[in-house]
């Protein structure tokens, strides 16, 4: 069955993209104006040229079949672990981390484009393991995340990394894996943050010494509490085995929680630099440390409540062209347009946003085949968790991570990876009824 390619063209996706892009070239442009009204960054053009040449990229994934990248998906994923290997060791150093690959200005951050590919091989799996036990399906899909993750960790890059997470989560949760088991991977890896900046929060924030916190600042206390929950975990497990009773399943469940937490923390420790884990809490008190960490929070908050109902006006906000908001073209490009177009613009923005998300639920429901319905998940959770960090962080309501806010955010990077995402919901989208085309 053949149909013509313009009567299935998701026009929704595609007019939503144009807006968001837009409104980013103009916000990237107005961060590049100094106090004196002069233009001193040519970053505008080459998001023009990025968005040209995107909307290149989108078309053309659009094109393609996307039920054809099933048979090169493990070929993919080794292409990514590769990368991500090469960039761990060779990459350039850009804001802290070995991120980056490239020749002098040029580069790219291979970690953006490997969640497509983290996508496609995990919906390959998750596809064809239907049939899987529970269990084990789940510690495949598990280990499937786990290796960018780490190799991601050791850039080290925690924004992109944590972008991940919730990828699994979704697809995990779309494909029927029992909730207890997600609920497992959230729990500690939630865990996992706290043990690690509670040290970091008693110095910073509380300002005071806490003595059971002593469990995350000594070595010795906590190695004996490792081997005690692990025990305990292990007594559960075993119990669970011999007498079948979910007293037991339970047991080992929670302290197997806490032992993976405890331990994991440690190595966050050692892989994470201080300034890395203090942005993890910063935002409870961004006062603490006000010319440091605390910088970029309370600036953008400043920006933000200045725009009031109205805005300042397009290219009059004070808190960019006077260069008091720190990565003002990428992290934070949705202060600089809630300071210059104030709470209705903030409104078009968000309502856009939603028009995009809910026409990937649209695209979710209506798509036959599972390959295409596990892909349209893991985009909606990328999108969703995207969106919701970076205006979160923006806001001063959660952590500072890096996260770019996806078409409106200054980078080649982000914002291919985000067209190529939509080229293939609308090659889903064209391809619903699974018919060969």
């Amino acid at each position: 069955m053949k149909l013509h390619f313009l009567s299935l063209f998701d026009f929704i996706l595609f007019f939503c993209v144009l807006l968001l892009t837009g409104f980013g070239i103009a916000f990237i442009y107005s961060s590049g104006i100094n106090s004196s009204g002069i233009s001193v960054s040519n970053e505008y053009i080459k998001q023009l040229i990025f968005a040209g040449t995107g909307i290149i990229l989108m078309i053309t994934t659009a094109v393609l079949d996307y039920r054809k990248f099933m048979r090169h998906a493990p070929k993919f994923f080794i292409g990514l672990v590769v990368i991500l290997l090469y960039t761990v060791f060779f990459g350039k150093y850009v804001n802290g981390a070995r991120s980056w690959l490239g020749i002098g200005d040029l580069g790219i951050q291979p970690s953006e484009f490997c969640k497509i590919i983290y996508i496609i091989f995990l919906a390959w799996y998750l596809e064809r393991s239907d049939s899987v036990a529970p269990r084990r399906r789940f510690i495949w899909s598990l280990c499937i995340m786990l290796v960018p993750l780490l190799l991601i960790l050791l850039q080290p890059d925690l924004g992109t990394a944590s972008v991940y997470i919730p990828i699994f989560l979704v697809m995990c949760f779309m494909a029927g894996i029992p909730v207890r088991y997600l609920m497992m991977v959230f729990c500690a890896g939630l865990l996992t943050v706290v043990f690690t900046v509670l040290p970091v929060w008693e110095a910073e924030i509380a300002r005071r010494s806490i003595p059971w916190i002593k469990i995350f600042t000594n070595d010795r206390i906590r190695f004996i509490i490792i081997i005690a929950a692990g025990s305990i975990s292990l007594i559960g497990i075993i119990g669970n085995a011999l007498f079948k009773n979910k007293y037991y399943y339970w047991i080992a469940y929670a302290f197997g929680i806490i032992t993976f937490a405890l331990a994991a923390s440690i190595a966050a420790a050692h892989v994470l630099k201080p300034y890395q884990i203090k942005r993890l809490i910063v935002f409870i008190d961004p006062n603490c440390d006000p010319l440091g960490a605390g910088w970029n929070i309370i600036q953008s908050k400043v920006a933000i409540g200045s725009g009031n109902l109205f805005g300042q006006g397009f290219l009059n906000g004070t808190q960019s062209h006077y260069r008091f908001l720190p990565q003002q073209s990428t992290d934070f490009i949705f202060s600089i347009l809630s300071e210059e177009w104030g709470f209705l613009g903030s409104a078009v923005v968000f309502f856009v946003y939603f028009i995009m998300l809910f026409r990937i639920i649209v695209i979710i429901r209506n798509t036959k085949n599972l390959y295409g319905y596990y892909i349209s998940s893991g985009i909606l959770a990328m999108f969703f968790f995207h969106f919701v960090v970076n205006v979160g962080m923006v806001m001063g309501i959660m952590p500072i991570t890096g996260i770019p806010l996806l078409f409106l955010s200054y980078g080649g990077s982000s914002l291919w990876t985000g067209m190529i995402c939509v080229g293939l919901l609308m090659s889903i989208n064209f391809r619903q009824m699974n018919f060969s085309y």
